[in-house]
C-alpha cells in the first residue's frame, strides 16, 4: 500500500505541473483582459499610463513562462498570491468557500452511494421484476438529464409549488446568522439533486455486480447450506458485487466536481463555483491555477482511494504487485 501511494504521489507531480502551466497558457490565450476586469467601469476613463501600471502591478505584462514560474515558486513556499477579481489573498478565497463545497459534495456522494447500493441490491434480487424495470428505466433517464435541469425542476416543485424547502442560499432571507438548522434545510435540495444526478452509475454497477455474484458457485453453495436469503444477499453477493462499484468512486470525482459547480450556481450555494466563474472570465491567473490544482488533486486522490478500497475489499489484489 505504501509503495503504491508513493508511486502515485510521484506521478502526481508532473501532472500538477502540466495542469498549472496549461491553465496559464489557456488564460493567456483568452480574449478577456484581466486589466479591464480589474478596473471595471473606471478603466474606461483611465489613462493608458495608469492601465499599463495596473498591468505591471498584476504581473500580466510578463511572458507566459515567467508568470507561471513566479506563481509556482511562490505556491511552493505557501504563498498562492492575491486574487485580482476577489481583491483578497487566494488562500482566503479558497478557505472561505472550500468547506461549503466539500459539505455539498460529500453529502451528495453519500446519498448517491447509499441509495444506489440499496436500490441496486433490491433490483438484483429479482432481475426483470417491476422494481428492477422501474428503477433501471429511471436510472437511464437520469443519466441523460443535466444536473442544472434537475436543480431547476427541484426548485420549481419543492420550493415554489409545495413550499417545503428553501430555493437556495445558505441561510434564510434577511438572516445574518448561520445556524445548523438553516444550513441543514438549505442543504437538502442541492445535495439531493447532486446525489441523484450521480446515482444511476452506482445503481447500475451494484445491480450488475450483485446479479452476477448471485449466479456464482460460492453463493449457490451458501444457499445449499441453508443460509438465509438475507445472509446470502448481504454477506456474500453484496461483497462480491461491490468490487466493481469501488472502482467507480474515483472515476466519478471529475463528474462530481463539475456537477457541484453547476448545482452551486443554480442554488446560490456559497462554494467555489462563483469564484471559479469569476476567475475564468476575469483571467485571474493565481486563483485559476489554485482552483485547478485542487480539482486535479481531488481527481488523483479519488483514483487512489478507489484502488485502496478495492485492494482492502479483495485480498487477492496485491498493492505492491
Amino acid at each position: 500500500m505504501a509503495r503504491m501511494t508513493g508511486r502515485r504521489a510521484l506521478f502526481a507531480v508532473p501532472v500538477l505541473l502540466t495542469v498549472t502551466f496549461g491553465v496559464f497558457a489557456v488564460a493567456a490565450a483568452s480574449p478577456f483582459d484581466p486589466v479591464k476586469a480589474y478596473t471595471g467601469t473606471a478603466g474606461l476613463t483611465a489613462s493608458q499610463e495608469n492601465l499599463d501600471q495596473i498591468r505591471a502591478n498584476l504581473g500580466v505584462d510578463q511572458p507566459l513562462v515567467t508568470r507561471w514560474w513566479n506563481w509556482l515558486t511562490s505556491a511552493l513556499q505557501g504563498d498562492l498570491g492575491d486574487s485580482s477579481v476577489m481583491r483578497q489573498p487566494v488562500a482566503d478565497v479558497i478557505a472561505e468557500r472550500m468547506g461549503w463545497s466539500a459539505l455539498l459534495a460529500t453529502s451528495a456522494f453519500v446519498i448517491a452511494i447509499l441509495l444506489g447500493t440499496a436500490l441496486g441490491v433490491l433490483a438484483a434480487r429479482r432481475p426483470g421484476g417491476w422494481l428492477d424495470r422501474a428503477v433501471s428505466s429511471a436510472a437511464y433517464t437520469l443519466e441523460a438529464a443535466p444536473a442544472f435541469w434537475l436543480g431547476l425542476l427541484a426548485i420549481w416543485l419543492f420550493a415554489l409549488k409545495l413550499d417545503l424547502l428553501p430555493a437556495g442560499g445558505l441561510t434564510d432571507a434577511g438572516s445574518d446568522v448561520v445556524t445548523f438548522g438553516q444550513v441543514a434545510s438549505h442543504l437538502v435540495l442541492p445535495a439531493a439533486v447532486l446525489g441523484i444526478s450521480q446515482l444511476p452509475w452506482f445503481f447500475l454497477y451494484v445491480r450488475q455486480g450483485v446479479t452476477d455474484a448471485l449466479a456464482e458457485d460460492p453463493v449457490r453453495g451458501a444457499r445449499a447450506r441453508g443460509l438465509s436469503e438475507r445472509t446470502v444477499l448481504l454477506g456474500h453477493a453484496l461483497r462480491s458485487g461491490m468490487l466493481p462499484m469501488l472502482t467507480l468512486i474515483g472515476s466519478r470525482v471529475p463528474e462530481l466536481i463539475t456537477g457541484a459547480l453547476l448545482i452551486e450556481t443554480v442554488f446560490s450555494w456559497p462554494g467555489i463555483a462563483a469564484a471559479t466563474v469569476e476567475a475564468a472570465t476575469s483571467v485571474d491567473f493565481s486563483l485559476l491555477a489554485a482552483l485547478t490544482v485542487l480539482a486535479t488533486a481531488a481527481v488523483l486522490l479519488g483514483n487512489l482511494l478507489s484502488d485502496l478500497l478495492y485492494g482492502l475489499a479483495d485480498p487477492r489484489v496485491a498493492f505492491d504487485g
